[in-house]
C-alpha cells in the first residue's frame, strides 16, 4: 500500500484523470522523488480515498490516473467542535495542525477581548484559507480523508448568537473550574468546547458563556498555553469517548 498522500479538492472518482497544478507537481518530484509509474493514495477531503498512479510528472503539472477505492476507518465517532480564540502566527497554526490530527470535526476561530489578533475583512477570508492549508496538510500525514470545517474568524459575542444546536456537551476552559474535563458527563456523539487565547477569557465573555449554555471545565491545577490547552483537550475527548480508547 502506498504511504505518500495527496489532498485533491475536487470531484473524482475510479478511472478519473486528475491533474495537478503546480506546487502540487514540484512536491512529488523534488520532494518525495517521485517517477512515472509511481502509487500513491489520493483522498477529497470529503470521505473517500483512492489509489492513484503517476502518468506523468513534469516540472510545472502533473498527471494521475486513479485506480481503485480503498477502505480507511481514520475518523472518529465522536463529534468535537472546537472554538478556538485566535492567537499569534505559528500558535494558531499548530492548534489548527494538532487539532486535525485528533480528528476534530470543526474549527471556529473567534476574536475575543483579551486576544492579541486583529483582523479586518481583507485578511479574515487569508487566514481561514491559509487554515484550511494547514488543515489539508495535517490530514494527508495523519491518513484522515475528512478535512475539518474551518469557519471565517468571527466575534464570539457575534457567535454565541448563531451558534449551532444539538450539542451533547458545550464546554468552556476556565482555570480553577470546580468540574474537571475527565468529569463531565458521557457524551452521545457531539461536543462543543471553547478556549481562549493568549490572554484568557474576559468576565464579560464568561458570564456570556454561562448565558449560551457553556459549563467551565478545568484541565488540572497549571495553567496551560492556549495551543498546549488545545491539544491536552482534545487528546482528553479522544482517549475517554472517541477513537483513542
Amino acid at each position: 500500500m502506498p504511504r505518500t498522500r495527496l489532498h485533491i479538492a475536487s470531484d473524482f472518482g475510479v478511472n478519473s484523470t486528475l491533474q495537478l497544478d503546480a506546487d502540487q507537481a514540484r512536491y512529488l518530484s523534488r520532494v518525495l522523488r517521485l517517477r512515472v509509474g509511481d502509487r500513491l493514495l489520493v483522498f477529497d477531503g470529503l470521505g473517500s480515498e483512492y489509489s492513484a498512479s503517476i502518468t506523468s510528472l513534469g516540472r510545472s503539472a502533473a498527471t494521475l490516473l486513479v485506480i481503485e477505492e480503498s477502505v480507511t476507518t481514520t475518523e472518529s465517532d465522536l463529534k468535537v467542535h472546537l472554538v478556538q480564540g485566535v492567537s499569534r502566527g505559528e500558535r494558531m497554526d499548530f492548534v489548527v495542525q494538532k487539532a486535525s490530527e485528533l480528528g476534530v470535526k470543526r474549527i471556529t476561530p473567534v476574536l475575543t477581548e483579551f486576544g492579541v489578533v486583529k483582523l479586518d475583512a481583507a485578511r479574515v477570508e487569508k487566514r481561514r484559507d491559509h487554515w484550511q492549508k494547514v488543515a489539508a496538510s495535517a490530514c494527508e500525514q495523519c491518513g484522515r480523508v475528512r478535512l475539518p470545517l474551518i469557519d471565517a474568524p468571527l466575534p464570539l459575542k457575534h457567535w454565541f448568537g448563531s451558534k449551532p444546536e444539538h450539542v451533547d456537551a458545550e464546554l468552556i476552559l476556565k482555570p480553577g473550574a470546580a468540574t474537571p474535563l475527565t468529569g463531565i458527563e458521557v457524551p452521545q456523539t457531539k461536543v462543543c468546547v471553547l478556549i481562549g487565547p493568549e490572554g484568557g477569557f474576559s468576565d464579560g465573555e464568561l458570564e456570556d458563556a454561562a448565558v449560551a449554555g457553556f459549563h467551565p471545565v478545568s484541565l488540572g491545577p497549571r495553567i496551560l498555553r492556549t495551543e498546549t490547552a488545545a491539544v491536552a483537550t482534545l487528546a482528553i475527548l479522544q482517549s475517554m469517548w472517541g477513537d483513542l480508547r
